[in-house]
């Protein structure tokens, strides 16, 4: 009688094992389902041209600037507006350079809602330089034209397993981020910097190519490719 009690006491317990298994993966599955969030109800943003969130400033004369021992980034929040379809983005210019040599400039057109701290995308302009002229404008899109959408290019309350598209252009750009940590420690020759946020980035048109960045709180991003933060803050107006 012993013997038969154990054995069901250990056949219940075997059963509630695989269906809390069966539930768990039935989970798992369905969050995997959900996939890349590509819609945010846009209409319903309350969006503003400027403002900040905990990873990203969107305020008139902040700069950030990367580099490598060949690669420069600068990124700056121009005092300047674009319209897209009745929003009102800011626009962002980023100038990339190689070697000494500027190789591409772009202009790309953010919104933010204060509230959520959501930062959207509405496209850009490129210009890709060789030998010292813009040669092609590759990548470049527009919200709202050619079935592009927005994109959020930044969470303002980022949450660990977050996948999302941050471009929505189909057939010309289709970026997208998952959100691997928000605890990363990193330092640059800018300073050091806690509760970082890491990001797998990656795109739907190139889907072998896969790159890490970090973020810093205040500040925004701190480290691409091999590049990391050499400076930050309010410069005068672009």
């Amino acid at each position: 009688m012993i013997r038969a009690k154990q054995f069901l006491t250990r056949t219940v317990a075997a059963v509630a094992a695989f269906l809390a298994f069966a539930l768990f993966a039935l989970l798992a599955d369905s969050a995997f389902a959900q996939g890349w969030q590509e819609e945010f109800d846009i209409a319903k943003q309350k969006l503003a041209s400027s403002g900040k969130s905990k990873y990203f400033v969107l305020e008139p004369g902040f700069q950030i600037v990367l580099a490598s021992d060949d690669e420069k980034l600068t990124i700056t929040v121009l005092d300047e507006t674009k319209e897209i379809n009745g929003i009102i983005t800011r626009v962002v210019e980023e100038r990339e350079e190689e070697d000494g040599e500027l190789t591409e400039v772009s202009r790309n057109f953010f919104a933010i809602n204060r509230e959520s701290g959501d930062v959207f995308y509405f496209g850009e302009t490129v210009d890709i330089y060789e030998d010292g002229k813009i040669a092609q404008h590759d990548g470049a899109w527009l919200a709202y034209k050619d079935g592009a959408k927005p994109g959020l290019i930044m969470a303002g309350n980022p949450q660990v397993g977050k996948m999302y598209y941050q471009e929505v252009a189909p057939e010309v750009a289709m970026d997208r981020a998952e959100i691997v940590s928000v605890s990363e420690k990193f330092n640059t020759p800018a300073g050091a910097f806690e509760n970082c946020l890491k990001t797998k980035e990656s795109s739907k048109i190139k889907p072998d190519e896969m790159e890490y960045k970090l973020y810093a709180p205040g500040i925004g991003l701190i480290k691409e490719h091999t590049m990391k933060l050499i400076k930050y803050g309010f410069v005068e107006k672009q």
